[in-house]
Parts: C-alpha cells; structure tokens; sequence
C-alpha cells in the first residue's frame, strides 16, 4: 500500500521555544517548518509547498495579519492561521477581512485542539486544491464535450440518412425513400403505416435527422394498451400532486420535444376520450400539464404511425376524422417484409455485422443454405423478427459460418404460420397436383435434412424411410450432390 505524503505546515513566531513546542505538538501528524520573522516564511513559503500557516500575531517587522495579507494574494489557497496571547479586537477584524483568516487561536493553547483545527485547516486546502483542479478541468473539457455531442449528433444523422436505409438496389421500398427525402425538410405531419416490425419508426427518425430540427430532440412514445391518465402525463406532464403517485413535477414529452419531433407510435389504439386532447394540443400548439391551469406553447413536428388502417377506423367511428386529417398530412405506407424477399439477405447482412459487435463474436457470414431458407420463410415478425433470428444464430454458433440447421423451426419449414390446410399449402405451387405434391415433397425432405445437420440415419427415421429409399428420393430431386 503506498504511503500519503504528510501535509506541510509553516509556524512563524519570533519565540524560539513556542516554535519548539508547536513543531513538537504538530510533528506528530504534519511536516512542520519553522520561521522567527515574516521574512524568513517567505523565502520557505517560495520554496515549499505549505499546506496551512500558523503565525504569531506579535512579531517585529510584520504583524502576522500584515505577513497574512500579504500571503493571501501571492498563495490564496494556503489556509491562514493566527496565533496570539492577545485578544485585540480590531486585530482579529483586521485579520479576518484583510488576510482572510480561517481561524484566531489565543494561547495558552491545548495540544489536542491544535492538531484538530491543523487536520481541518490542511484538509480544506486540500478541498481547494481538488476544486481548483475540477474546475480548471472541466474548463478544458467543455469545448471536448462540445465536440463530441456535435459529433454524436453527426453520427446519428449520418446513421439515419434515407439513403442508409439497407435494401437491395432494386427493393421495392426504394420509391418509398424518394418520397420520405421528398418531405422530410418540411414542417409536415406523417403518419407512417405497415405491420408490427416492419420499420416504421426508423423511418420515424430518418424523417427527422433529414430535417431542418436535426440537431433538436427526437422522442418516442408507445402509445398502445396505456391509460388515458398516464399516457395524458407522458405527453403533457404533470405538476406535483396531481394524481396519487405523482411525487414530483414532471415535464411531458410534447415540451421535451420542443424545436424537435415526437414520434407517437401505434397512435390507433388511443382512446375516442383521448384523441379529442391530442387534436386540441396539435390545433393549439400548446400543453397543459395535469394538475396546473397555465398552457405553454411547443413547436414539435408530429409523426405517428400504426398497423392499423386508420381510413377504416374512421369510417367505423372508432378514430375522428379530424385527428386523422392532422395526423396525416402525408402517409408513408411500409410493407411487410416477404413483399421485400430480395431486401432479405441484405438486411440479414446488416443484422450480423451489428450482433457481431455487440457481441464480440466474429464470424464469417451465411451460408446459401441458410440465406435461401431465410428467403422462403414469410417473417410475420418482419423486419424485427429477422434481426431477432440473426442475433439467435449467432448465439447458438460454434463455427465460423451461420449455417441453416442453426435457424429456427419455423424458418426451416418455411411455410406461413397461417397455412394449416394442406390446400392451402398447394395453393401457394404452381404446376399440376403431381408437380406441385413433388415440390412439396422435396421441400420436406430438404428441410428435415436441415435440421438434423444432414444426418440421413435420422432423417430417414424421422420420415419413415429406409436409408435406400432416401438415397433414391434425393437423387430423384437432385438433392444429394447439397448433402453429402
């Protein structure tokens, strides 16, 4: 354990044996150094780091207020003490306002006190030091943090910029981008629409980094399955006391989100109650907090979305009409990910390189096997459930390639999860009854290969055939050059 250097202690008194004695006393816990004049102090004072100075008031040449003073301008962080068989008051006012004095010790003193006001006298100096150096550190760090929050924000714009958006050169949401960079600098309202997963609030923030409210806020709220009173809160705010739990005042995320946008996710499961205090705030461009009586004005930029469709809702009765028309001065509308099938292996590619940093575990990348069950499979998950998918591969890995039998059932079988009925299965083939029985029939074989790492003992048992007459069936389809 390293040893802590002792404080430093300076004693001036022009009476040799009350120095003796004070460096005595003080030596037990502190490096003492000892002066008889004002002159002498100086010259130790310019040599030595001094944590604290005690100083006889009565001393020839300079008073120890006069010798104080004079120290609080040259080393103002040395805690300054006076010592004094004398209790003149206009000395100890002096000493106080002049040579900032921590404290005025009369004597006789007593040894313990001494050394308990010395440990606080160093310990303050000590404080000082600390904040000076915090300070003088923040100072320098303040145009660095600057920096990298301009640079963080850089990177986000960077990182959502529609062009970055992975998909194939010839996705079929590449008309969907032109639109987005189209109205993303204007203060519009979107309502971005598609199934659970597919995307909608990347576009949410892409609309927003390619705004002119770029460098302001960007917030999100879910606003699916949350009562009226606690999601009126996370919008709004409330003040203190306002309603049982409300502990603190909280600001809503509409003035959070003042000079940026707000992104309200599965805005078509608020309530008919709750729509009619969003389209006030939207039409007023101001909130009221819950609880308070003042409205303040916000200047956020609005954009919702929804799996739902909300012209249908409007015409049920179940979503105003006029909330609609706010919400949607343009509609971006996503589609599921199995009408993007050539977006699949793209994204799939994407995904991996993101989990292999997350998870520090490289690998080389997919194998076709694995890219062309992934393309088969429909993902009602979408988007979501992909990344899910690549994130479990890679878990589960022991090699260097994410290879098919590593995926999950569902995408090995790689059939919809709605498809029961075996007409409905054959629907989806084309061909006559044979060709189409035949294509489902390597489709099995093919998957329950897969799965069982192209154990043929297996498989056969699983399917209920001998090893002859899998062999035959394989090279029947052609498969058996795939699973040697």
């Amino acid at each position: 354990m390293l040893s802590r250097t002792r404080p430093t202690v300076l004693c001036v008194d022009d009476e040799i044996r009350s120095l003796e004695t004070l460096e005595r006393t003080l030596d037990e816990e502190f490096d003492v150094l000892t002066a008889s004049n004002a002159e002498q102090a100086m010259e130790l004072l310019q040599k030595n780091e001094v944590h604290a100075i005690l100083c006889d008031q009565r001393m020839p040449g300079q008073t120890g207020v006069e010798f104080l003073t004079e120290v609080r301008q040259r080393w103002p962080q040395v805690a300054r003490l006076i010592l004094s068989g004398y209790t003149d008051s206009e000395d100890i006012i002096k000493g106080l306002n002049e040579a900032g004095i921590l404290q005025y010790i009369t004597k006789p003193w007593h040894p313990d006190n001494l050394l308990l006001i010395m440990r606080g006298a160093c310990r303050l100096y000590e404080l000082q030091n600390e904040n000076e150096l915090l300070a003088m550190e923040m100072r320098l760090t303040e145009g660095q943090a600057e920096q990298n929050i301009a640079a963080k924000k850089q990177r986000l714009q960077q990182t959502f910029q529609l062009d970055e958006i992975r998909r194939h050169p010839a996705s079929p949401i590449n008309n969907l981008c032109d639109q987005a960079a189209k109205i993303a600098p204007y203060d519009v309202s979107v309502l971005v629409t598609g199934p659970s997963g597919a995307g909608k609030e990347l576009f949410a923030r892409a609309l927003h980094y390619n705004s002119l409210r770029a460098d302001r806020p960007f917030v999100v709220e879910n606003c699916g399955a949350m009562p009226d009173e606690l999601l009126a809160s996370e919008l709004f705010g409330h003040k203190k006391g306002s309603f049982t739990g409300a502990i603190t005042d909280h600001v809503g995320l509409f003035e959070q989100a003042d000079g940026g946008t707000i992104f309200l996710d599965e805005i078509g499961e608020i309530s008919p109650a709750f729509q009619v205090k969003l389209l006030r705030v939207l039409q007023e461009r101001e909130v009221r907090r819950l609880g308070e009586h003042q409205r303040r004005k916000v200047n956020v930029r609005v954009v919702a979305s929804t799996n739902r469709d909300l012209e249908e809702e409007v015409r049920a009765g179940r979503f105003r009409q006029d909330l609609y028309f706010r919400l949607a001065e343009v509609t971006l509308e996503l589609p599921a990910l199995e009408k993007r099938g050539m977006d699949i292996p793209v994204l799939a590619q994407a995904f991996l390189a993101t989990a292999v940093q997350a998870f520090d575990k490289p690998v080389q990348g997919f194998t076709e096997e694995a890219l062309d069950c992934m393309r088969r499979y429909c993902w009602p998950g979408n988007v979501r459930e992909l990344q899910n998918e690549i994130r479990r591969m890679l878990v589960l890995t022991e090699g260097e390639w994410l290879s098919a039998d590593l995926l999950s059932p569902r995408v090995l079988r790689a059939a919809p999860v709605e498809e029961t009925a075996e007409t409905e299965v054959l629907a989806g083939l084309d061909g006559t009854l044979k060709e189409r029985i035949e294509t489902l029939e390597k489709r099995i074989l093919r998957e329950t290969l897969i799965r069982h790492r192209w154990n043929k003992s297996q498989a056969s048992r699983e399917l209920g055939l001998s090893r002859v007459g899998l062999r035959s069936k394989l090279e029947r389809y052609g498969l058996n050059k795939d699973f040697h």
